[in-house]
């Protein structure tokens, strides 16, 4: 019996350094890694392909130089490569250090200064361009290995590396792995920065190695799973994913790297977990309606009469009940006419999805789940070494972000602050003690988040102190739940509410680029971007759509007038962070002039 299935469904690793040599002699031929070939088709990796590929790699670095603790960055796109030279970096004793790839020039060289890397991976000739840009100011930075690629000159190409590792052997690499203990630093993820510059948060081999027992104990990835995967690696969530399905066998499937092809992905994977962000699912629940909501008449009455089915069925089956003839024969019907074709969307097979990052509508929750795709939100932080709450589909409530992963405990204080604390609360803000003494206090974090914790121990996130609006009136209002309302319009993309110290709150909206062309095609309108935020028709739209949601909220709370940006906010504008929040501050000061005539 391997040590993965003796007791413990993990590899039972001491750290994350040795995670990797485990899982390979847990799982052996397993497939680790799939990927789409230049043919078109998607080819497996095998755990033991991947062990054979880190462990050059990794001898590649130490004879480059790379010393326990030293600094390794890794800027690029989420491939496979991206997690055979993270693991090769860990398993030579070293400081992992991500970098979105959509980051600028001058943001890759505040996080290669501030964290002191040593080596840098970069993708491609156009990330190798923005460390060129940057490298004479960057004294300590010694290496760049260019993973895909003809490498210039006083550039490493990642084949090069591999090559290096000749003359080394396999027992010099086990002695790097296994002299990593769970003190030592694992890796530096610097946070989004939506409020200022990035803080690099110091997350040691013991913090995400109790994170990963935590995952277990949940049941939140299972062994034999399929996860797709598109989500930035530089961010602590996928990267808890890459951890955990390598902890117990499962599958990686890595995507085309094409926002496009996200949605044909999945019918190709047919992955089992997916995990996002709300924007993909609100363009897939977009995907799933239009059809319906555009014929009208009696296709679109059947399609929401086949919801209603399915949520029947779903809440008796949750009681424990059976459906009764008719209504087996209906839901026969409605999954037949509407339901499946809603699954196959995800690839048919999905046993969980879960979205993470920012809040979503419970509508849309309620609309896979009647179809038969179960959508949980759980709750965490870089901080919290990525997670600290979880939604199972045994135990979940639509709405909150579930209960404490066991071993964490969660408090509400007397302002409404959400704190933490437990064994993957990080170590604190590399260079930062100020920053670190103000979030940990007597071994609590302090997230900054506003929530509430029920009876049963369910939290719900209500918004973030910092975007706490506070009217000239005097009332607090947390926009988050407002906008994610606002963004259900089919034409919206983005949505920022303003009001902090004016008489009523206003409305700042962008429209989704691929959506509103299709709409002035429809309505026979001009696709400019600038002619459609300006459309009389477009407004009227967007604005009736306002008023149905203010209906649901306290008059305070209601957004009385909007103004229809004429371009997308994103991170090259410097308005949305890697992650895809929005930079408050960088927003109302950039459309100042625009909120300013909202209240004239």
């Amino acid at each position: 019996m391997s040590e993965a299935t003796s007791g413990n469904r993990g590899t039972g690793s001491r750290t994350i350094a040795d995670l990797l040599p485990k899982s390979v002699a847990a799982f052996g031929d397993a497939p680790a890694v799939m990927q789409k070939s230049p043919s078109g088709n998607w080819e497996t990796v095998s755990y033991t392909e991947v062990g054979a590929i880190v462990e050059k790699l990794a001898l590649g670095l130490i004879d480059l130089g790379i010393e326990k603790g030293d600094k390794v960055s890794i800027l690029a796109n989420t491939r496979p490569e991206w997690t055979y030279v993270d693991y090769a970096a860990l398993s030579a004793g070293a400081v992992v250090v991500p970098i979105y790839q959509t980051n600028s020039a001058e943001e890759c060289q505040y996080v290669l200064e501030n964290s002191d890397a040593k080596l840098v991976f970069v993708e491609n000739d156009e990330q190798l361009a923005k460390i060129a840009a940057v490298r004479d100011r960057l004294p300590k930075l010694e290496h760049v290995v260019l993973i895909e690629g003809d490498a210039p000159e006083n550039v490493i190409a990642l084949d090069a590396l591999r090559a290096r590792s000749a003359g080394h052997t396999a027992q010099e690499w086990e002695a790097r792995y296994s002299a990593v203990g769970p003190d030592d630093i694992c890796t530096f993820i610097y946070t989004s920065g939506t409020t200022g510059p990035p803080k690099g948060c110091v997350i040691s081999h013991g913090n995400y190695r109790a994170m990963l027992d935590m995952v277990q104990e949940a049941s939140a990835v299972v062994p034999g799973e399929i996860t797709y995967l598109f989500l930035p690696l530089a961010h602590s969530f996928a990267l808890l994913l890459q951890l955990g399905s390598f902890d117990i066998g499962a599958t990686i499937a890595y995507w085309e790297r094409d926002p496009l092809k996200i949605i044909p992905n999945l019918g190709e994977v047919r992955p089992t977990y997916f995990p996002s962000v709300p924007r993909i699912f609100e363009k897939i629940y977009m995907a799933a309606t239009a059809a319906a909501e555009k014929e009208g008449g009696l296709k679109k009455r059947i399609f929401w009469w086949a919801i209603g089915v399915g949520t029947k069925v779903r809440e008796m089956e949750r009681r424990g009940e059976k459906p009764g003839f008719l209504l087996s024969r209906q839901y026969k019907f409605a999954d037949e006419r509407v339901l499946s074709k809603i699954r196959n969307l995800f690839g048919g097979r999905v046993r969980q999805c879960v979205s993470g990052a920012a809040p979503i509508n419970t509508d849309i929750l309620r609309f896979f789940d009647a179809a038969g795709v179960l959508v949980l939100e759980g709750y965490g932080m870089t901080e919290t070494s990525t997670a600290a709450t979880t939604s199972t589909p045994e135990d979940f409530k639509f709405g909150t972000v579930g209960r404490a992963f066991g071993g964490c405990e969660i408090k509400i204080a007397d302002d409404g602050e959400v704190l933490i604390k437990g064994p993957n609360i990080f170590q604190g803000y590399y260079k930062n003690e100020e920053a670190t003494e103000e979030t940990v206090v007597d071994d609590w974090l302090h997230t900054g988040d506003i929530g509430e914790l029920d009876s049963e121990g369910y939290l719900k996130i209500t918004g973030r102190k910092k975007d706490i609006i506070i009217t000239a009136g005097g009332k607090n209002i947390t926009p988050a739940n407002l906008e994610a309302e606002i963004k259900q319009h089919p034409l919206v993309s983005q949505c920022v509410v303003i009001g902090d110290r004016r008489p009523y709150l206003v409305a700042l909206v962008t429209l989704d680029p691929e959506a509103a062309v299709a709409y002035a095609a429809e309505n026979e309108l001009d696709a400019d971007p600038t002619a459609l935020a300006d459309d009389p028709k477009v407004k009227a739209s967007i604005m009736s759509h306002v008023d149905q949601v203010n209906a649901k909220f306290a008059r305070v709370e209601q957004v009385k007038k909007i103004k229809i940006l004429p371009h997308d906010l994103s991170q090259e504008t410097g308005e949305l962070t890697p992650t895809m929040k929005v930079k408050r501050n960088v927003v109302a000061e950039k459309y100042a002039a625009d909120i300013d005539a909202l209240y004239e």
